[in-house]
């Protein structure tokens, strides 16, 4: 029931951060596109410069003495003859394509310069070559990309937790005025009902006493549902042993009392010694909700059927009415959804017990035809 401003900033931060990213990293795309070109013509124009280097320092050798070809600490470089044979070379790999111009092969960049013939010990190619890691570029790029994120994120963090904390405050402001209305509500409901049994057992039974006690059922079940929206995310629901059978029988037992004010008889066929692992209240809730609408939907004077067999490993319980029928089946597990405003309630039952069944990992079809009823049907996993 509570808004949570870290939970929902931490949410919708992630939300806006990784839409406003996707707008960036569009821009951050084509700057590490341009880096990349921009690199590449750096390196073609150094391989290129020290291309015109060694050739110069070839042009001054006049044929005296030894000649000492060029070294440097970064480039690598080597004569080929017309044939593509190494006459002198530094270069650790061999050239892929001997065709004049810069070249790419993987970490590998080099230029190729065709020589005059016979002019520089008869060598007809020049090649130099680096060695140039574009990961450099990526991997800042990527650092680039990481803090952008950061400070989107951290940013749209304060923004929102600001921006949702009054929001937090007037929440929580209700869901304290929710939890003392159900507390003075529940008393109340408590003295009615005993109060009601204390009468009748003196008085008899009466038609209106059994309309309080229906009424007072009703209210209960709607207190119930309330209470259990609460609590849900702030209490561990310990899972127990129960007789699905004996369990099913008491709540269908507790609503005859309900649906007796309309003339509607709630027929059972319920398979004794089913038994099944689950949290008591969470059980009731879907129980009790199903059987809730059932009474609610269905038309003045008709039944409604309850079953419950064992097959093999798996309880089938089915709540059949033959009422209204639902229209949008797909909808009425949504929160606040109600098919006829006009029978009242609050849209929360079938919301809680989808929530439930989710969690409990039961399955549930609905199979209902507009003004001929419907018909919910549970497969619970049993145990021994």
């Amino acid at each position: 029931m509570l808004l949570d401003a870290k939970r929902y900033a931490i949410k919708y931060a992630f939300f806006y951060t990784a839409i406003i990213a996707m707008i960036l990293f569009v821009p951050l795309f084509v700057y590490t596109s341009l880096v990349f070109d921009i690199n590449e013509a750096k390196n073609k124009k150094e391989l290129q410069r020290i291309g015109l280097k060694i050739i110069s320092k070839m042009e001054e050798y006049n044929n005296e003495g030894t000649f000492v070809y060029p070294r440097f600490s970064l480039y690598t470089s080597g004569l080929y003859d017309e044939n593509f044979h190494p006459i002198f070379t530094l270069l650790d790999f061999t050239p892929k394509s001997f065709k004049p111009g810069y070249h790419i092969d993987g970490k590998k960049r080099y230029v190729i310069i065709h020589l005059p013939r016979d002019r520089y010990f008869h060598a007809s190619y020049l090649i130099v070559a680096k060695e140039f890691d574009p990961w450099q570029i990526y991997r800042a790029s990527i650092g680039i990309g990481i803090g952008i994120i950061a400070i989107l994120l951290l940013f749209s963090y304060v923004v929102l937790k600001n921006f949702s904390a009054p929001f937090e405050k007037i929440n929580q402001a209700l869901d304290n005025f929710i939890k003392d209305s159900m507390h003075e509500i529940n008393t109340p409901l408590a003295i009615i009902s005993v109060n009601v049994d204390m009468i009748t057992r003196k008085m008899g039974e009466n038609k209106h006493f059994h309309r309080i006690k229906a009424a007072a059922k009703t209210l209960a079940n709607i207190y119930n549902d309330m209470d259990y929206l609460i609590k849900k995310d702030k209490i561990e629901y310990k899972k127990e042993r129960i007789d699905l059978s004996k369990f099913l029988q008491d709540r269908v037992e507790y609503f005859q009392e309900i649906a007796n004010l309309r003339n509607i008889i709630i027929k059972v066929v319920i398979e004794p010694d089913i038994f099944l692992y689950m949290n008591r209240v969470k059980l009731q809730r879907v129980v009790d909700n199903t059987l809730s609408n059932a009474i609610k939907y269905s038309k003045e004077n008709e039944k409604i059927k309850v079953y419950l067999k064992k097959n093999s490993d798996t309880a089938i319980l089915a709540i059949k009415d033959y009422g209204i029928g639902i229209e949008n089946p797909q909808k009425i597990f949504d929160r606040y959804y109600r098919e006829d405003i006009d029978k009242g309630g609050f849209g929360i039952g079938l919301n809680i017990v989808k929530n439930i069944i989710d969690e409990e990992g039961i399955t549930l079809k609905v199979v209902s035809k507009p003004a001929k009823g419907a018909a919910f049907i549970y497969y619970f996993k049993i145990t021994a």
